[in-house]
């Protein structure tokens, strides 16, 4: 791969920055890894490496042992090839034909006005950057990039036995230099459907557009705790309670646009009579005011808009608008409960990530996280329970597992020993609350020992995605002392 001109090609550690800065060049969102994967694959046989695909699209690619370490058990890099696309509201960009645009803020690498992507794609770059090397010792070595990873863990799902010979698998998904993850959550997704039926109004009505704007929004696994606000809900909770001396005739929703992050914006077309424009718009007044209060500190910038809208379908039938505001309303959202085996780790939550409206229904997107499999059905138990009381329908689809902690994990412990030996002190050991690969890779792969680490990068799958540069150099550290640590086959 040729380095871009971006500035951050030239940071250090410069074999794994200048990947990173390719890998910004080249559109990579869910369901569109395709170019980038076709970029790789010719660049590995351009290097005479062993590369191949499976039917999922997942690459595989194989290093030859450094001599002399022919010996050692075979290691799995391990990371995915697509990013969360997520912009700000007025930058122009389209994430399946225009590149990332990375730059240096301070200590730090983010983007203008998109997701950085260095979720997972520096974790890629480390993978690529020590197949490049000729200067890192390490035993048998096998790269794994999985596709779709954001959207639905397709090449994780997709991924049969007898494709990896290594033993070890270093996943490079994790987002806090220091920590190593041996246990992550599972989940499955909800959707829950609401018939429209619809009635017409007379000339008498205005028409306008109400929404919530500029919320934070984040990771629905690693940001759920911090109590950031949902769009979708805070939507929900004005029209059901907050606008109820306005006539208000709801005609669609729409917000969010991930069931996997914590929605920063949400909308709403509402028609009202001419007579009560000056109640709405005091209604608003009072509500961003209400929110401005309780939520100021942490949501600085939180907004609620008022414009007009030239939507001129019919509104939803009286019944057909309670029972969707009332569910919406009800609906859970957040931590559900805190892990008592793992302190300060979330043990079950959900994220109302997505309200959208098409001709015939309004459908909310949901994803339910635990790290146990009764919390995960205890959820979906309420939302068919709140499906039944509203009378709608609830499905649930893509179901995957948690990653059980194993304390007698052999890599485990020489991760940490290399960590201390580098810094003079241990490094954390944790269990994320979110989904990693790792989970599915024990399907096929029963007796592969797992671990999870990487870079420090905050605010993933939203427009302030950054990753921290010297927690890079650190990151590339560690891999180098583990691969060359990585002991000797069993007899």
């Amino acid at each position: 791969m040729e380095s871009t001109v971006s500035e951050i090609s030239q940071l250090s550690p410069q074999p794994v920055w200048a990947f990173f800065d390719q890998i910004c060049a080249i559109p990579h969102p869910s369901y569109h890894e395709a170019q980038l994967a076709a970029f790789i694959v010719d660049w590995a046989k351009g290097r005479g490496l062993e590369v191949r695909q499976d039917p999922t699209g997942n690459i595989f690619i194989r290093k030859p042992a450094t001599p002399g370490m022919e010996n050692r058990k075979g290691v799995v890099l391990q990371a995915h090839l697509d990013m969360v696309p997520q912009k700000n509201e007025h930058t122009e960009h389209d994430f399946t034909t225009d590149p990332i645009r990375p730059y240096i803020d301070g200590e730090w690498v983010t983007a203008d006005g998109t997701t950085l992507g260095a979720d997972n794609g520096i974790g890629m770059a480390s993978c690529l950057a020590v197949l490049a090397a000729d200067d890192i010792e390490h035993g048998p070595l096998e790269v794994l990039l999985t596709t779709n990873e954001e959207a639905g863990m397709d090449g994780a799902f997709g991924l049969e036995a007898g494709w990896l010979e290594g033993e070890v698998l270093l996943n490079t998904d994790s987002e806090q230099e220091g920590e190593i993850y041996m246990g992550c959550a599972g989940g499955v997704d909800a959707s829950m459907h609401f018939p429209v039926e619809r009635h017409p109004i007379g000339d008498n009505f205005a028409r306008f557009t109400v929404g919530i704007k500029g919320l934070k929004g984040g990771h629905s696994g690693v940001d759920i705790h911090t109590g950031r606000a949902n769009a979708n809900k805070l939507l929900a909770r004005m029209l059901s309670h907050h606008l109820s001396e306005v006539d208000v005739s709801l005609i669609a929703l729409r917000g969010g646009t991930l069931r996997n992050a914590i929605p920063r914006e949400a909308f709403a077309d509402i028609a009202v009579p001419v007579e009560q424009k000056d109640a709405l718009a005091a209604a608003i007044d009072n509500y961003a005011q209400l929110l401005h209060d309780e939520l100021g500190r942490l949501e600085e910038n939180v907004t609620v808009v008022l414009d007009a809208s030239d939507n001129q379908a019919d509104p939803l039938t009286r019944a057909v608008q309670s029972r969707l505001l009332a569910a919406l309303n009800a609906a859970p959202n957040g931590v559900i409960r805190m892990s008592d085996d793992v302190p300060g780790v979330v043990e079950t939550s959900l994220n109302l990530g997505v309200i959208q409206t098409d001709e015939h229904t309004i459908t909310g997107l949901f994803l339910i996280r635990s790290l146990i499999d009764s919390g995960r059905e205890m959820v979906q138990g309420m939302l068919r329970s709140l499906a039944g009381l509203a009378n709608v329908t609830v499905e649930f689809s893509g179901a995957y597992p948690g990653w059980k902690p194993d304390p007698d994990s052999e890599i485990m412990h020489i991760f940490r020993d290399t960590y201390e030996a580098i810094y003079q002190r241990k490094p954390d050991i944790m269990v994320i609350h979110a989904g990693l690969e790792c989970g599915l890779f024990k399907k096929p792969y029963p007796d592969m020992d797992m671990i999870s680490f990487g870079p420090t990068i905050k605010f993933p799958h939203s427009p302030d995605e950054k990753v921290n540069i010297e927690s890079v150099g650190h990151y590339w550290q560690q891999m180098r002392a583990i691969l060359k640590a990585i002991p000797e086959k069993h007899a």
